[in-house]
């Protein structure tokens, strides 16, 4: 009878182990199969926020380290810049499936995304935190990824 419990206990055990990837760790894979380590990208930020006109904003990437954040008027966005903590937030591709990973889990209560067909990352992720709430939701639009050398 042991036996046949621990049998059972197993196949339930590797079952589990099995279970499919979820839509964003799927499209996480495609991104880090890419091997992409320099890009640029803009990013727009939607939300109720001061920072609104200054969209959109450029981010270069590599080696998963930040180079820089411009405005659209080429202007650097220093560290010293009252936004910078919310744009490195976003300022690369995998701190954005962060961002998104932790809404999905229930940070927002309602969130929507399109990722990239060809590359897997988010294009598009929309975060609703309060339904019942108004000027509560985040958007994020990644657009123009160019793969640096």
């Amino acid at each position: 009878m042991k036996k046949i419990i621990l049998v059972v206990l197993v196949i339930i055990l590797t079952a589990c182990s099995l279970r499919a990837p979820s839509e964003l760790e799927r499209n996480r894979q495609t991104w880090q199969a890419s091997g992409i380590t320099h890009y640029r990208y803009s990013l727009i930020v939607g939300c109720f926020c001061v920072f609104r006109n200054k969209m959109p904003i450029t981010i270069e990437v590599k080696n998963n380290e930040i180079v820089s954040i411009t405005y659209p008027d080429g202007t650097l966005v220093a560290e010293t810049d009252p936004n910078y903590e919310t744009f490195s937030r976003y300022a690369t591709i995998d701190r954005v499936f962060t961002v998104l990973e932790e809404g999905l889990a229930g940070e927002a209560e309602k969130t929507t995304v399109t990722y990239d067909t060809t590359r897997g990352f988010p294009q598009e992720i929309h975060f609703d935190y309060i339904i019942a709430a108004m000027d509560d939701e985040l958007s994020l639009s990644i657009s123009d990824v160019q793969v640096l050398k």
